[in-house]
């Protein structure tokens, strides 16, 4: 058995925290979109399960989640990526989303696209690594979550592909952010302002990239969660260069329409989570 798949980054720009006591049910609401990295898993049968992130152990509970929910068959789990682990880039709902897809064709489960997207997003929530990354990563491209009570459900938005510049500075641990109540109220209060100007966004049809972003960094501001100085600096000079920047949520990272000082390139990809041999 060997089998592997992909599953891409996502970078959230927004996002509102909805609670429920069922795993199914809890997760986020927000805007965000992936890009053309993300997270290549190959499984092969084994005598113990194990995970691996770029060659080395890892004790990554949400993918072993994942690998105990799908089959009791032991397997190795070899997890590639060139983006950096809570930089902000969805990696943990990346790695449980491709180890599902990867260990249904590998192991031969014949479960649905659906099912497998549940049991990853289950796994983020139960181990407080993400609430809402795998809907990004189930579907692929720029995306407004909008139906509370559904973690699957978002609307495409009208933005082209095109190159996105970023940078990461240093990580912000998510389970800390959802488990502060205060923080988090204020959090859900700057998102549905941000909400509602991207679905009025979203409604007029608007296709130009910055406009979302703009909304985006607004939110980062009002929701106390835009801290690091090096961010707030380079989104200050990427708005008086004329383009549009905001922080990457949940990281110290920062995301541009255009180049920037230290700088990384990656692109606004419509490529969905799936299998790739």
């Amino acid at each position: 058995m060997n089998a592997a798949a992909f599953a891409p980054g996502n970078v959230s720009g927004v996002f509102k925290i909805v609670r429920d006591d069922d795993p199914r049910r809890m997760h986020s609401l927000g805007m965000g979109f992936t890009v053309s990295h993300g997270v290549t898993a190959t499984v092969r049968e084994a005598p113990a399960t194990k995970v691996a992130f770029n060659g080395k152990v890892f004790d990554f509970a949400t993918v072993h989640s994942v690998a105990e929910a799908l089959s009791s068959r032991p397997a190795s789990i070899e997890l590639e990526s060139e983006l950096p682990l809570s930089g902000g880039f969805g990696l943990s709902g990346a790695s449980a989303l491709a180890t599902a897809y990867a260990l249904d064709a590998g192991f031969g489960l014949g479960l649905d696209e659906r099912s497998l997207g549940m049991t990853a997003h289950v796994a983020e929530v139960t181990n407080l690594t993400g609430l809402g990354d795998v809907c990004g990563q189930f579907r692929g491209g720029c995306l407004a979550k909008l139906v509370p009570g559904d973690p699957l459900a978002a609307i495409a938005l009208p933005v082209p592909e095109q190159t996105v510049y970023y940078r990461y500075f240093s990580p912000i641990v998510t389970r800390e952010i959802i488990g502060d109540l205060r923080q988090a109220a204020r959090i859900n209060a700057a998102a549905d302002s941000a909400l509602a100007d991207i679905g009025t966004l979203a409604d007029r049809g608007v296709t130009y990239f910055g406009e979302y972003i703009a909304a985006a960094r607004r939110f980062s501001m009002e929701s106390g969660l835009l801290r690091h100085p090096e961010v707030r600096r380079i989104i200050a000079d990427v708005e008086a260069a004329g383009g549009a920047a905001s922080m990457i949520m949940l990281g110290n990272a920062v995301f541009s329409t255009i180049a920037f000082e230290g700088a990384r390139e990656t692109r606004l990809a419509r490529r969905r989570a799936g299998v790739v041999q």
